[in-house]
């Protein structure tokens, strides 16, 4: 059996900024991506997305978007993006190699890939990202609906939903996003527990990831101190606000109850809808750790600013708050994925390939 210094998971913008931060503690990783291109979950997200930062704050490290640094990328623009940064970089890139179990051994770990290949790895980043799983709540009110239920992940464009009415779900950017399209083609509804809480997009004229960069808090730990992360409120330039004050699309409270496709509002007021779209967020999908017991009883990383507290050998790069406020993003993957690299050149140094 082939064995490898580190192994790591996922080859989106994850992946390739643990192999790029691994390979500056002079280790030499084998990149596993399942897909056949190293560009992560972006081809699967709406046609219409853009990133919320400018292109300028949205780069890995050493490798410039290009460009107007003042745009906002379109997610085209990512997916090129990240299929140059994989061209560029100095480590093997293994597609169509997806990972279904991690076990522990002697020297590391051994991965079982899907087409019955196996690998071993004298330790393991977990980069397939927190955006694998679309996260979709209980929710109490759906329990009767019989109309078409949907996730984010699903969404694409508008057109298909002209002429139907249409439930969002959620308050964060993307349900806003998705809302006010939609609300542009067809009778749209947003509901959400709370209301919408907004952000300026460029306060005092300039990018709030200026302001962030500026102050220093897109780097702050704030991961390793909050117990329980807030939500990121909507960034906007004024556009969604309006939208909503427009009521288009009309944001209401959570509906209680359904019954068929009608849905019931706090009051009493009944409304059909024949589509609800779940923007309730995405969780990592990081199943193949189950043999190690390194998971939570809901599925999710135990771990410490990335390291596994579990097996000192394992690694996570690319999930929400892992340190820091843009931790899950272009521009703060690439700071934790250098702490992980450096914690796991230490391990490995020290002889630690012990994981059991």
């Amino acid at each position: 059996m082939e064995i490898v210094d580190v192994a790591v998971i996922g080859g989106g913008q994850s992946g390739l900024a643990s192999a790029q931060a691994l390979r500056a503690q002079g280790l030499t990783p084998v990149v596993l991506e399942a897909s056949d291109r190293a560009v992560g979950s972006w081809p699967h997200y709406y046609d219409s997305l853009t990133l919320f930062s400018p292109a300028r704050y949205s780069a890995l490290p050493g490798l410039p978007f290009g460009g107007d640094g003042d745009r906002y990328p379109h997610r085209d623009e990512v997916v090129a993006y990240l299929e140059r940064c994989a061209q560029r970089l100095d480590a093997d890139i293994r597609l169509g190699a997806r990972v279904e179990r991690v076990v522990s051994n002697d020297q590391g770990f051994t991965l079982f890939l899907a087409d019955g290949a196996a690998l071993g790895a004298r330790a393991v980043v977990a980069a397939s990202g927190g955006f694998g799983r679309p996260h979709r709540p209980h929710l109490a009110g759906l329990d009767g609906y019989t109309g078409l239920v949907l996730h984010t992940a699903d969404y694409r464009r508008p057109e298909p939903f002209a002429g139907r009415r249409v439930v969002v779900v959620g308050a964060g950017n993307s349900a806003v996003q998705i809302a006010a399209e939609l609300a542009r083609h067809t009778p749209t509804v947003l509901a959400s527990r709370g209301p919408v809480r907004f952000a300026p997009q460029r306060p005092l004229g300039r990018d709030f990831q200026f302001w962030l960069t500026v102050s220093g808090l897109h780097a702050a730990p704030f991961g390793r101190l909050l117990r329980h992360p807030p939500a990121v409120p909507v960034f906007d330039t004024g556009t969604y606000r309006a939208a909503l004050a427009a009521r288009a699309p009309e944001r209401r409270p959570m509906f209680t109850a359904a019954h068929g496709t009608t849905l019931t509002w706090p009051g009493g007021e009944r409304e059909s809808a024949d589509v609800v779209v779940l923007a309730t967020g995405y969780r990592p999908e990081v199943s193949y750790l189950e043999p190690l017991e390194a998971l939570d009883p809901d599925g999710l990383p135990i771990h410490r600013g990335g390291i596994s507290r579990v097996h000192p050998g394992l690694g996570h790069v690319g999930l929400e708050w892992q340190r820091s406020l843009t931790s899950a993003s272009l521009r703060g993957v690439g700071r934790d994925a250098a702490h992980v690299a450096r914690h796991l050149a230490r391990h490995l140094r020290r002889g630690g390939a012990l994981s059991g």
